[in-house]
């Protein structure tokens, strides 16, 4: 159906901003034509993801796929069924203030409510840290960003957003703050162990029972998807006429399935615009993709 077709393309299109990144600082090339290029298309992916889950509940499929969440089986081995249990909701949050609304106020409500978080940071949060910093006290600092930070996470939550979407909004907020550079000292400790806590949910996303099930087919589809994406931002980069060996650079960079990928997919589920059983098979193709990008 082209609704699951479309919803598909709009998830497998982001690549992975937390994987791109860390290897452009290791091979110091952040600075660089390539690193600036790759950040500008990460970070505008990153903000996609907002208008993308405002769409989603729209290519919902008429009939949904009652039998798919009855059954958490499909033929792999019972701990497909486990895997894909963790990406059943889209958020973990306690409550869901829009279960009752229709997919159009659902939509409405995100988008007033992330309006609304990014109009407050830019008129509250200034006052705020203010009188913070007159304090002096660094690790009330800290806190009162770690507190905004999850405050808007679960508050993403609240109306059936990712928490992970959440905190991405948080940082973006943060970010239009006069005392981002602050921050990022304060937050530069937490960063080396949250990454590599990321790097272990990659990996725990590798189902090996259809891995080792159709070993060939999941093959097919990772060589397609790095391929054909490698090859869309190799004719941007010809576009924007980067030269030949930034080219290639930036091509296999953002050739890779993106961590919000993940969220989407979780979402689809939940609003039966995607089957478990495709969900499953591109979660282990995006994961797959993010380790062989630094081979690349």
């Amino acid at each position: 159906d082209w609704r699951m077709g479309l919803a598909l393309g709009l998830a497998l299109a982001l690549s992975s901003t937390a994987i791109v990144l860390q290897t452009l600082n290791e091979k110091n090339q952040l600075g660089t034509p390539t690193g600036q290029n790759s950040f500008s298309v990460l970070l505008f992916q990153d903000v996609a993801v907002i208008p993308i889950l405002a769409a989603l509940p729209f290519l919902a499929h008429p009939g949904g796929f009652a039998s798919d969440h009855a059954s958490t089986g499909d033929g792999h081995g019972n701990d497909g069924g486990g895997h894909g249990e963790d990406h059943g909701s889209a958020s973990d949050a306690l409550f869901d203030l829009t279960t009752m609304l229709p997919a159009w106020g659902q939509a409405m409500v995100s988008v007033a409510v992330i309006a609304g978080i990014v109009v407050a940071g830019r008129f509250l949060l200034r006052p705020v840290f203010r009188t913070v910093a007159r304090t002096r006290i660094r690790e009330l600092f800290t806190a009162v960003a770690l507190l905004i930070v999850v405050g808007i996470a679960f508050l993403m939550g609240a109306i059936g957003l990712s928490a992970a979407l959440g905190t991405f909004i948080a940082g973006v907020v943060l970010a239009d703050s006069e005392y981002r550079h602050e921050l990022e000292g304060d937050i530069e400790p937490f960063k080396g162990l949250l990454l590599g806590l990321f790097f272990i949910t990659v990996g725990a996303q590798i189902n090996f029972a259809i891995l080792l099930a159709e070993p060939l087919v999941i093959a097919a589809l990772l060589v397609g998807l790095v391929a054909l994406k490698a090859a869309v931002v190799y004719a941007l980069g010809t576009i924007i006429r980067l030269e030949q060996g930034n080219r290639i650079t930036f091509a296999l960079l953002l050739a890779q399935g993106g961590e919000f990928a993940f969220v989407l997919f979780g979402f689809m589920i939940s609003e039966d615009v995607l089957p478990r059983s495709i969900t499953e098979r591109f979660t282990l193709v995006v994961a797959l993709s993010m380790v062989v990008t630094p081979l690349l």
